[in-house]
């Protein structure tokens, strides 16, 4: 889960990085609407990890009663 985090992070700032040195600015507007969707995405991959870890930690039978 962090690996993803992690990943989405530097594509992120890869992408700034290539945005800053290109002279042209013209795309402000598409590049904070692809990152918030890259955000929302990662929300939602988090929340579908956390969602099926507890699950599955709910399903395991301690033998308590």
């Amino acid at each position: 889960m962090l690996y993803y985090v992690r990943t989405l992070r530097e594509l992120t700032r890869a992408r700034i990085a290539l945005l800053r040195a290109d002279p042209e600015r013209g795309e402000i507007t598409t590049t904070v609407i692809v990152t918030a969707l890259m955000a929302i995405a990662a929300i939602a991959i988090i929340a579908i990890i956390v969602a099926k870890l507890t699950e599955k930690a709910n399903s395991i039978n301690l033998g308590l009663g």
